[in-house]
């Protein structure tokens, strides 16, 4: 087996292990003089609450990855049960523009300017305060401004390459 194809199997070996590792789905946002974007994604993870610190991850081939760093600000929507039209549109797979993703839904400004969907179930605000590049991707450390929370929501995962609605369960409830 040459090089080339066993670097390619074991690439797309990783990423068939990766589509079995359930994640919340988010839109991560972001505004300022670089312009206004946003792309749904599942590589968001926390790192530490001292300060409150989460990492998100960013494809350096995305067109979108410069606007991300440049603005050095964004918001993490933590997307919820009803949102999954929404996710498709910011992942592209819509061919939607950008401008027309950001009138479908309840968008405002926030901390310092970036988009911040009033429906989502949560919402961390911050800024980028260290960036590494890994591979093909910028592992961006954000320490959070603000932190929204709405505990009345479903939530939406992605697992096995599909979107899934996971219900709220009440304490007490079944």
């Amino acid at each position: 087996m040459s090089v080339n194809h066993a670097s390619e199997a074991r690439r797309v070996e990783f990423r068939n292990a990766m589509a079995h590792l359930p994640a919340a789905v988010s839109i991560v946002t972001t505004d300022g003089a670089a312009g206004r974007c946003g792309i749904t994604a599942s590589a968001v993870c926390s790192v530490t609450d001292s300060p409150p610190t989460i990492v998100v991850c960013i494809n350096r081939g995305s067109a979108m990855h410069d606007v991300f760093k440049r603005n050095a600000h964004l918001c993490v929507n933590v997307l919820g049960g009803q949102h999954e039209q929404l996710a498709l549109h910011f992942s592209g797979a819509t061919k939607l523009p950008m401008e027309q993703r950001f009138a479908l839904a309840g968008w405002r400004g926030g901390v310092a300017g970036q988009p911040v969907l009033d429906g989502a179930l949560v919402k961390l605000q911050g800024h980028i305060g260290e960036c590494k590049e890994v591979g093909s991707h910028s592992v961006m450390f954000v320490e959070l401004d603000s932190i929204d929370i709405s505990e009345e929501r479903d939530s939406l995962m992605y697992f096995n390459r599909l979107f899934h609605k996971v219900r709220r369960v009440r304490p007490g409830r079944g």
